[in-house]
């Protein structure tokens, strides 16, 4: 008989035993510039395909900023460094593909209660200029009336008096 070398324990992954509907966390080994790193991807498996087979695959769905997204990983692949089940969800189907219409239906639905804007904080600075301008304005309104009030309640022979000496 021969042996499989291989880093991957097998037997943990078999043991795992992952399926439709579990929220899973993968954690990959990521090399950027010469620079091992550990990534995250949480998400929900929507299938499992070839069950434990050595091409045994598993498709992960995670809604990222908005956007939905994919990723298929091989069950023995030596960049998985740990997979860890979250969630353990009951579904009735082997395959989940059903979800990425349901999003999408219900991202349209709250599209449809959304209004177009167009807003930025200029705006706001020329409201905030326009109100200082405003209150300037009342301040001097306000300023006129009052010596308006102060001239109609001189007494009219005052005024004949002084126009007599001019």
């Amino acid at each position: 008989m021969t042996s499989i070398v291989t880093p991957v324990p097998l037997e943990e992954r078999q043991k795992l035993g992952i399926k439709p509907g579990d929220t899973v966390r993968v954690h990959q080994k990521v090399i950027e510039k010469g620079k091992t790193r550990t990534q995250a991807f949480e998400g929900l498996v929507i299938a499992v395909k070839h069950g434990k087979e050595a091409g045994a695959t598993f498709t992960v769905r995670a809604t990222l900023s908005g956007i939905g997204v994919e990723r298929i990983f091989p069950l023995y692949a030596p960049f998985i460094e740990k997979i860890e089940i979250v969630k353990r969800s009951k579904v009735r189907r082997a395959k989940l593909y059903f979800i990425r219409e349901k999003v999408a239906r219900e991202v349209k639905r709250q599209l449809r209660n959304m209004r177009m804007m167009n807003v930025s904080t200029e705006d706001f600075a020329e409201k905030a200029q326009d109100v200082v301008l405003d209150e300037k304005v009342e301040d001097e309104v306000a300023a006129v009336a009052e010596t308006e009030a102060v001239v109609e309640e001189a007494p009219v022979e005052e005024v004949k008096e002084e126009e007599k000496v001019a």
